[in-house]
């Protein structure tokens, strides 16, 4: 079976997993089954596809029969660039529908089944076709049908008002976002040479003839930021990201926070580097520097956080800010290089280099980001909580469970050898090896955002820490915590493999960066691999500034805690072990006297006040006397700054606007007949 065959009968099994679905919904059990099992078989076929095109065999090309005169050809294409995100999408895909096997159960008797296999396949299926259109008009058909699966999934649980109102913030977001985007696909449209066209080929040769005008491109490339920027989460655009994460079921969450928030990577890689031509440097230090504020900004408000789901949600804007810090990078050095490329070679090889650590950061952290949305499910469905103050104790009662969580939580916080160490470690030595560059503005914000880097590195190792620890360790501190039961096989085995995948591609990496080196060399045009990967070593390509194996640090691993382990145990001596009480104060131990959540992060919460602006507030209860205190509650909240200082006021100043426009609607049909004539006028004189 071909190619073409194949991505044809993905989409065959989709639609009837999605159909057969909702014609199931009344045996809830047979149609969760059916649902994740044609959702799992079409991630599986993804997948095929995705390394088929990745090792070399061309790329997969669908056309669809039908074509609009004007808007171009519409067709599907599996290039180098859309085959890596198809393979994120299909790994993550088929773990979460292993998982999602179990964790619907809980749904049965209360929501449909039904519905969330119909939306979970058609959403599955729209990831895919938005990675893989080849032409404008269809990328927006796609991108709404993600959007709008993806909003009805976050509504699923609707008898929850955190859910109505999470889902409200978010399709206003996003379709904010989609409305510049389609203003700058327009403007592309109105610069291709010839017959204008949608297809992104027409756009891939505008580029490469550079004939779009100044003032177009830099209103597209801004246009295009802040619309995928909204998607993905960028601050100051992230506010729907930690509303609409927690509200929706974790198996959702997984799919938008690990894999749907880089479809915005994917297109605005896509444009950048292929469609809008010659970059220009001030682009990708715009870039830089938003990415730098939202790692910092992700991370310091996913420490505050006690909801589980919503310090996960934070995390992602802080991920998310990493990728572009490497991708702006890789924007500044490719600048420079194709301005001089013979001068500037060396940056070259920096800009693949950033453009590799942003792709591979990206992969890791759909699979460890995945994971840990899975396991907070996991924990939700124990427990029916996520609040961390309510947690701990669980890595006795749910054991499986708290191994594959600290593997992930090992991976996002850069332990080596797993993969998020990897992609990290590309990043610094891209950021670090730019000392030839003489523009004082790259000078001031290239050592920025290494320090951003490191900074980011540090708190989320420290977020990672307190979250685990308040969750899996100590004692219980709610009845729910106590009486948790580990959850059901099918859940393990889609965090099982997730968890095997963040190992093996931080051990392996020196295998998978030569393939990611194809993708980017079909976009810069530049190939490093074989400066890159000597044997099973990692080095930067510009010199001997540094090198690791991950190989070797597992292998090393692999036999060192073993081996610790028998000598303390056997070689060490015999010692006498003598068991006694911990000193307690006087008092005896309980949930109440063991480390918070809000306790551990609370010197964090200090240092960064400023940023915080926390509120404290102390109540006190007396008993009949007023010198005797019955009862003292201590709560904390921090501001929310950007919705009190950014959006409440962007809010009221539409709220405003719109009445004062009001007086345009008079209920006079003649009225609007004329509004409508006079936009179709102007319409005709702009695209005439």
């Amino acid at each position: 079976m071909n190619g073409q065959e194949l991505f044809g009968l993905f989409i065959l099994i989709s639609l009837s997993g999605a159909v057969a679905s909702l014609s199931m919904g009344r045996w809830s059990r047979a149609c969760r089954a059916v649902s994740f099992s044609t959702s799992a078989v079409s991630s599986v076929l993804g997948l095929v596809m995705a390394l088929e095109v990745l090792l070399g065999s061309g790329s997969i090309v669908l056309t669809l029969p039908t074509a609009v005169a004007g808007f171009g050809t519409f067709s599907f294409v599996i290039d180098q660039l859309s085959a890596f995100f198809l393979l994120a999408i299909s790994i993550l895909g088929a773990c979460v529908s292993i998982y999602s096997l179990g964790y619907t159960k809980e749904y049965e008797g209360r929501y449909s089944p039904g519905t969330m296999g119909l939306l979970f396949n058609t959403f599955l299926l729209s990831l895919v076709l938005v990675v893989t259109a080849d032409n404008a008009i269809l990328f927006l058909i796609m991108w709404e049908t993600m959007s709008v699966s993806s909003y009805l999934l976050v509504m699923y649980e609707n008898r929850k008002r955190d859910s109505v109102s999470s889902g409200l913030l978010y399709v206003v977001m996003t379709h904010l976002g989609t409305a510049l985007i389609t203003v700058a696909f327009i403007i592309m449209w109105m610069s291709t040479p010839g017959d204008h066209s949608f297809d992104f080929a027409a756009f891939r040769e505008l580029g490469a003839l550079g004939a779009m005008p100044e003032l177009a491109r830099n209103a597209s490339f801004v246009l295009l930021l802040v619309g995928f920027g909204t998607k993905a989460g960028l601050v100051p655009l992230h506010v729907w990201l930690p509303q609409a994460h927690p509200a929706a079921p974790s198996n959702i969450s997984a799919m938008m926070s690990g894999i749907m928030v880089k479809t915005a990577v994917y297109m605005l890689i896509r444009c950048y580097f292929d469609f809008l031509g010659t970059l220009d440097t001030w682009w990708g230090l715009l870039v830089l520097l938003i990415a730098c504020i939202s790692a910092l900004v992700g991370v310091l408000y996913a420490l505050m956080e006690e909801d589980l789901k919503r310090a996960l949600a934070y995390s992602t804007v802080e991920n998310v800010g990493l990728i572009f810090i490497a991708l702006g990078a890789a924007m500044v050095f490719e600048s420079y290089h194709m301005a001089d490329p013979a001068a500037n070679a060396h940056l070259g090889d920096l800009a693949a280099l950033a453009l590799i650590a942003a792709l591979f950061h990206t992969l890791s952290h759909s699979l460890f980001k995945g994971l840990l949305f899975m396991g907070a499910g996991a924990v939700l469905h124990a427990t029916h909580t996520k609040n961390l103050e309510e947690l701990g104790g669980l890595a006795k009662r749910m054991r499986w469970t708290g191994v594959l969580f600290f593997i992930g939580v090992l991976s996002i916080s850069a332990i080596p050898p797993f993969n998020g160490f990897v992609g990290e470690w590309l990043m610094f030595q891209s950021l670090l090896l730019t000392q030839n560059i003489t523009d004082p503005m790259v000078n001031l914000l290239l050592p920025v955002a290494v320090a951003v880097l490191a900074l980011t590195g540090a708190l989320a190792a420290a977020c990672f820490v307190r979250i685990f620890g308040a969750t899996f360790l100590a004692r219980p501190r709610s009845k729910h915590a106590a009486e948790a039961q580990e959850v059901p096989r099918s859940m393990l085995a889609g965090m099982g493999i997730a968890a095997g995948l963040c190992v093996l591609t931080g051990v392996l990496s020196v295998l998978i960066v030569p393939e990611i080196d194809g993708v980017t060399s079909s976009l810069l045009d530049v190939s490093i691999a074989g400066k890159l990967v000597n044997g099973l070593i990692l080095s930067p390509p510009a010199g001997e500034f540094s090198s690791m194996s991950p190989l070797a640090i597992g292998v090393l691993l692999m036999f060192a805690i073993p081996a610790s382990l028998v000598i303390s145990r056997y070689l060490g001596g015999k010692h006498k072990v003598a068991k006694g009480d911990t000193w307690d104060c006087g008092t005896p131990l309980t949930s109440r006297t063991e480390y918070s959540a809000s306790g551990f992060s609370e010197p964090i919460n200090r240092i960064f006040k400023s940023v915080y602006r926390p509120h404290i507030e102390v109540r006190t209860e007396y008993t009949t006397s007023s010198l005797i205190k019955r009862r003292i509650s201590f709560s904390r909240s921090i501001e929310p700054v950007f919705e009190r200082y950014l959006y409440a006021p962007t809010v009221s100043l539409v709220v405003a606007l719109a009445r004062r426009l009001g007086f345009i609607q008079r209920g006079s049909i003649q009225a609007y007949l004329a509004y409508i004539f006079v936009v179709l006028l102007v319409l005709l004189v702009v695209f005439r």
